[in-house]
């Protein structure tokens, strides 16, 4: 699910801010965003100093049930949790299993992926595919060939 408009609030996980920092694209996220969320979990993940547009807000509530599995890491479980109290937020998640979560609970998402594609799309990015190729040689992401093709192909490549 790829909901995102020019002035959502995302909240992303830490796989995101670690593979557009490797790539050298995290910037992008201001520039597609209206505000731009982590949990202080998601900040201890990434380990690294912070830019100043990256807001670190902890969820209020108790973390819902859905939450408490192994199967989430304490990164995805805070930023699901945080989703769930603001309407209309989108979730960046690279994590299937998060992924699952998320669109069992109806909150919107994306990923890495779908953040660079709208980056293409909005013209912020001339080409897609060298940068998903530095995604799986720079980043490390894990991506199959037939995902690779079919996000740029959807791109226009």
């Amino acid at each position: 699910m790829n909901t995102t408009s020019p002035r959502s609030i995302i909240i992303s996980d830490t796989s995101c801010l670690i593979l557009l920092t490797k790539i050298g694209y995290l910037k992008l996220l201001p520039e597609l965003f209206g505000q731009c969320l982590i949990t202080p979990t998601v900040a201890a993940e990434f380990g690294q100093p912070l830019p100043t547009w990256l807001a670190v807000r902890a969820p209020l509530g108790a973390v819902p049930a859905e939450l408490l599995t192994r199967q989430h890491d304490a990164g995805e479980r805070s930023a699901i949790a945080l989703a769930l109290e603001l309407p209309g937020s989108v979730l960046i998640l690279d994590d299937a299993p998060a992924r699952q979560l998320a669109q069992y609970l109806q909150l919107p998402f994306t990923g890495t992926l779908g953040v660079l594609a709208l980056a293409k799309a909005r013209g912020l990015l001339p080409q897609l595919r060298p940068i998903v190729e530095q995604l799986r040689t720079i980043g490390g992401m894990w991506l199959s060939d037939a995902v690779a093709e079919r996000v740029c192909r959807e791109a226009g490549e």
